[in-house]
This record gives structure tokens, sequence and C-alpha cells, in this order.
């Protein structure tokens, strides 16, 4: 499960030495290994809601190849990437690991990661056209591959179908827009009872990024040469965002959210609406209230359509002792075989494109066909060598921006002054 962008601060691996990335060992093949010696290789996820489907893909992998163990580790969001920083520093990264796309520059840049492209290239069972494109180009630095896409998210919108109900409300879907939504969480906010009708935090990829682009505004040029903070569209969107709070009282306050998350408000029946990326499925399933209670519909459409997508991939370091079985597994977690089970046991939606049915079908009460029906108008999450840094500055400011003490028009400025500055030292 990938946690709120708001965790998501990448940590600066000052201390690497680049190295040259391990190249060349050949195709990964779903066979018996031949050299007849065990082998037990480390895969490092971090969510443990996932661990169950991660495991079913390696216990079917070690069924190909009896000679090679797979030993899934579970380490939670906050301790991976120390965890992460620490065995690069020293040479003990796990053979094969979860990378994030706002990690995928450090990491790559600073030799950690194994070269995939030729072991894709010579694959019989891989091919970088079944994922989509968006995916793949996350995970690709001048022109070589350091990173299977392992699955997708996009950002829908949820409701509590209870609330709805006893207002006369009609479920969302299709046609809502901005104005629809304001309009119903006004319907829907009821002070006297600490009830809100929707959350509105100063969260990025489940707030404000999908708004500017369906304002036709962008975080990130097109080129990643220029940032678009300073763009009256970005500053529209946004403002809206803000107003949802602070103006018409809909949503908690920035304060609120620092006491009570805006997943915690949804969750336990204080709020009607927010917009959630399908890494939340899991929590949200198991979860009495919202399972009982709630639903999902396509996000609400500003000027445009649009939701911001990310996605996780599958990498292998290229100091593990074991390159060769390694390449075997990345190999394997590529193939629709593997996308397959990873869909079946409801872990998340699977990057190999036909393979997410399963995944809809395993939580029948909730309509999670709207995740993928989405990917035709999705956007690319953000990002660039640099956003280490300029991320950061866009936390921190938008932050001061969400609590009042900063304008949009302020921060954003400020967040675009610095984005730039950074941009224009990227190669």
């Amino acid at each position: 499960m990938k946690k709120s962008l708001h965790k998501i601060i990448a940590v600066a691996l000052t201390s690497m030495v680049m190295m040259s990335t391990l190249a060349g060992c050949g195709s990964a093949k779903t066979t018996s290994d031949t050299s007849g010696k065990p082998v037990t290789l480390t895969y490092q996820i971090w969510d443990k809601n996932q661990q169950s489907g991660m495991q079913a893909i390696a216990d079917s992998f070690h069924k190909l190849n009896p000679n090679i163990t797979v030993k899934v580790e579970v380490t939670p969001w906050d301790q991976y990437w120390p965890k992460m920083e620490a065995g690069a520093s020293s040479g003990t990264l796990p053979d094969v690991f979860w990378m994030h796309s706002n990690n995928f520059f450090e990491y790559a840049n600073a030799g950690m990661l194994m070269d995939l492209t030729d072991t894709i290239k010579n694959s019989k069972d891989v091919k970088m056209s079944n994922f989509p494109k968006s995916l793949t180009d996350s995970y690709t630095l001048k022109g070589k591959v350091y990173a299977m896409p392992k699955d997708y998210d996009t950002i829908a919108l949820w409701y509590n179908k209870t609330m709805f109900d006893k207002k006369g409300i009609a479920y969302p879907d299709g046609t809502w827009d901005w104005n629809k939504y304001l309009e119903v969480a006004k319907k829907l906010t009821d002070p006297s009872k600490g009830v809100y009708g929707c959350v509105a935090p100063s969260d990025d990829g489940q707030g404000y990024y999908d708004l500017v682009y369906q304002n036709n505004g962008y975080i990130l040029s097109p080129d990643k040469k220029k940032s678009g903070f300073g763009l009256a569209a970005t500053k529209q969107a946004i403002q809206w965002d803000v107003d949802l709070s602070r103006k018409y009282k809909v949503s908690p306050t920035q304060q609120q959210f620092a006491d009570t998350s805006f997943t915690t408000y949804f969750e336990s029946g204080k709020a009607a609406m927010g917009l959630f990326g399908s890494w939340m499925v899991s929590e949200f399933k198991a979860n009495d209230y919202v399972s009982k209670n709630c639903n999902v519909a396509v996000i609400p459409k500003g000027k445009t359509k649009a939701t911001i997508i990310n996605g996780l991939g599958n990498a292998v370091s290229a100091k593990t002792k074991h390159p060769v079985e390694a390449l075997k597994f990345e190999n394997f977690l590529g193939t629709k075989a593997a996308n397959t089970i990873q869909s079946e046991k409801g872990a998340a939606i699977p990057a190999y494109i036909g393979t997410e049915q399963p995944f809809i079908d395993n939580t029948k009460q909730f309509n999670l066909k709207v995740y993928p029906e989405m990917l035709k108008y999705s956007v690319l999450l953000p990002n660039s060598p640099t956003k280490v840094k300029w991320y950061q500055t866009q936390i921190d400011t938008m932050t001061k921006v969400y609590s009042g003490q900063l304008t949009v028009d302020e921060g954003c400025n400020i967040i675009d002054k610095k984005m730039n500055a950074l941009l224009a030292t990227e190669k």
C-alpha cells in the first residue's frame, strides 16, 4: 500500500558512491536453476496487506524453480526507506525490493539498481508493451530500465452511502463536477454533529494534483523543464481546494487533520466524501464501518477529466550476491501469471494490462472497476531527478497554505521559484 504522498519524502543518499550496475547476466527464464545449489532470495516490501499476495507469487515461482526460495520481508513504510538507505550505503540491499517512483532517480543515479534492459529484451515471457507506458517510463533512465512495473493506482471518489441515503441524495456518478461535489458537500455537512461533507487535506496525489490537471494546469511541464505552480490555472485549482475547509467549512481544517487524519474522518463516519487512491482498498475493506456503509465512484471532473496515476516497480539490487537467481525472479514478477496472482489476492491493481478483473471481483462490496476505467485519462505523478529537493519545499509550503499562514498565490510562487531553480540544474 502506498501511503499519502506527504509521507513519501525520499532520503538523500549522500553517503553513496557511484558504481556501475550489474548487467548482462543473461535471460531470466522461469525454469529450474541449472546450478542445483539452493539459494534464498530476500524480497523486501512495505505493505503487510499485500504480504499474502507477494508470498503466493514467491511460492509459485519456487515451484518452477525448486532450488530458489524467495523470502518475503515486510518493513513498515516509515522504516522502509531508512533501512534501504542503510543497505544501499553498506552494500546490503535486499536482492529484490519495491521501488517508488519518488525514490527512483536517487537509487538509479547512485548505481544501486541493476540494469534490466537486456534481461527484458531477451525474455520470452516479459514485454514492456504489456504495461502502461507511463509506468515503464517511470522506471526508465537514459533509455535503460531499472525496475519492472508491479502495479498502478489511480484516484477515485469514495462516499458514504448511508449518509447519502439519509439525505435522499443520489450517489456520485460520471456526471459529477466540482460544482456538484461542493453542492452535495454542503448538504452533508452538519456542524452540530461534527460531521463534514468531505475531506480536503493538504495532500497532493489524493487532492490538489488531480484538481490542477483537471483545470488544465500542471505541476511539472511535459518536458520536465518548468514548474507549473506559477500558472493561473494551477493556483485557481488549489484555491478551490483550500476554500473547501477555509471558506465553505465543508471539510475539517488542516489543524484538525494534524490531530485526526483525513482517512480517520472518513473511516469513522465523520466525513461523507474524500479522494482516495486504490492502494486504500485493502484498508477500507478491512474497516467494518467503511465496508458496510461506503462505496467508490470515478473522480469528479473539472474543465477536463484527470486522475493521478502512479505505480510501484520491482527492482533488483546491483550488489545482489545472486544475480542470476534474482533476475529469474524479477522476470517472473513481470509475467501475466504473477500479475494474475497479485490480482486474485486483491493485493493491488496489477500493472500487466488485462489482469485487473480478479482484483475487481475480489471485493464485491465496492465498485472497484472505476479505478482501471480512469486509466484512459490518467496523468502520471510528476517526477524529476531533483524532486527529492523541490518536493520537500512543496510539502512545507502547501501545509502553510492550507492552514492559512500563506495565501495560495504566495505559496505557489515560493514553490515555483524553488522548483524552477532546481529544474534548471537537471541535465
